[in-house]
């Protein structure tokens, strides 16, 4: 039976969540007075659709049912899990949490709320939790969790099998963690601007050039012990603890947001980005996620290894009636694709290593193999974001020798390319040719 998921206000945040469910095969019931809504959860739904499955080498689930409705019992109705992501107003929020509430008494209400902590919504009767995601929704796995134990648990297991991060809090607390973390370098940053230090481009290339890629995969401590060499993170504070007493920073103070500063902000803003759309900010934004995560999908570090353990939890794709195996199912990140819009010869050898990977998984056949020769012929172009489908046909097997066949069609069904790989079984003790103990 499929599952549905109720979403209140679809903005930003409202159609991320909305997309996420709707990608991992829930249905979605959107209730935004909002005429607009269908249109800009729409936008946010065509990002999801050519980021979100390119993080995976498995299919994700059929794509549930999206319904927009006008009343909202009708939208929460059957629903087990109804987010709040409305206007951060508490007194907007305790009225539609209370409603919530009311119409849906057997599902998890979460609140997107960046700021307010779970007594403060629940002041007026409610029993919501606080459920922060970070945009976009779609694809960054993070949700703060914050509130009543017991409905937590049943949050970890909805927030886990759409492929999110549940973080539980212990202590509740205004704007939970990540938020107050960013409010400290957003606060420093707006200094560094209004002092005429920085402008909005310089402080952002200092970001993106250094300490958010190591951000991105070993956080603020695993940093900072690395940066203690050997000796560890004692180390690390010995040397650099006393600069937290020199006046380095401004984080107890915060400039004024005078209409100059604004100005000035937006201004170098504009000179900085706009020249590109809000869109196309998202895209390109959506691509840089999907290949760094896939990149740490590799190793398991941080949102890598989320990626990694819901993929192993989504079901292998089947031969239809009763055809070739199919050995992968996916999507083409746009990593994979050259200059020219097509995929990359390099990429379609690997989809075929991850095909004969599969195969051999398929057949029980977990012994290390090797390939040791690859024929790619190319028949037909793929671009970003199509749909791959790879058959495999066993040639022949001999020896310590395997020859599979690959066929790789497009979503369509047209074939775009044949990889014809040649294998050989090492033994495990010395690496040298032998022949599997059991045929394939």
């Amino acid at each position: 039976m499929t599952r549905k998921a109720a979403i209140i206000g679809g903005g930003v945040i409202g159609g991320g969540w909305a997309a996420r469910f709707l990608l991992n095969g829930w249905d979605v019931a959107v209730y935004d007075p909002d005429p607009e809504a269908a249109r800009k959860i729409g936008e946010v739904l065509a990002n999801a659709r050519r980021s979100l499955p390119a993080l995976y080498d498995r299919p994700l689930p059929e794509e549930g049912r999206l319904s927009f409705h006008d009343d909202l019992a009708e939208a929460v109705a059957g629903a087990e899990w109804v987010q709040e992501s409305v206007p951060e107003r508490l007194e907007l929020k305790h009225r539609v949490l209370g409603a919530l509430c009311d119409l849906a008494p057997d599902a998890v209400v979460g609140s997107s709320t960046s700021g307010f902590k779970p007594s403060e919504l629940n002041a007026g009767g409610a029993r919501a939790i606080v459920a922060h995601p970070f945009n976009p929704v779609y694809l960054l796995p993070l949700v703060e969790l914050v509130g009543d134990f017991g409905i937590l648990r049943r949050a970890d297991e909805i927030l886990t099998s759409i492929g999110m991060y549940p973080l539980h809090l212990h202590h509740e607390i205004d704007a939970h963690i990540a938020d107050r973390l960013l409010e400290a370098v957003w606060r420093e940053a707006l200094w560094l601007v209004h002092d005429g230090i920085a402008t909005t481009e310089v402080i952002d290339e200092a970001i993106r050039m250094g300490f958010g890629l190591r951000w991105a995969q070993m956080g603020l401590f695993e940093t900072y012990r690395i940066a203690g060499g050997e000796a560890g993170m004692k180390h690390f504070m010995a040397q650099f603890g006393p600069a937290l007493d020199w006046p380095w920073t401004k984080l107890t103070d915060v400039p004024e947001f005078t209409d100059e500063l604004v100005e000035l902000i937006a201004g170098q803003s504009d000179a900085q980005s706009g020249h590109m759309s809000v869109r196309d900010l998202e895209r390109l934004r959506d691509d840089n996620l999907v290949g760094m995560m896939r990149s740490l999908k590799r190793t398991g570090s941080g949102a890598g290894g989320v990626i990694a353990a819901h993929e192993a939890g989504l079901a292998h794709p089947v031969a239809e009636d009763g055809g070739l195996p199919v050995t992968f199912a996916g999507q083409v990140p746009q990593a994979w694709v050259e200059a020219d819009g097509t995929m990359s010869p390099a990429h379609f050898l690997e989809v075929a290593a991850k095909a004969s990977a599969r195969f051999l998984e398929s057949v029980g056949e977990a012994g290390p193999w090797r390939h040791g020769e690859s024929h790619l012929v190319t028949l037909g172009d793929i671009g970003t974001c199509a749909r791959l489908r790879v058959t495999t046909q066993v040639l022949g097997a001999e020896g310590a020798g395997l020859h599979l066949f690959h066929r790789v069609h497009r979503g369509d069904g047209a074939l775009a390319a044949t990889v014809e790989c040649l294998l050989t079984h090492r033994s495990r003790e010395t690496g040298a040719a032998c022949a599997p103990e059991a045929l394939v």
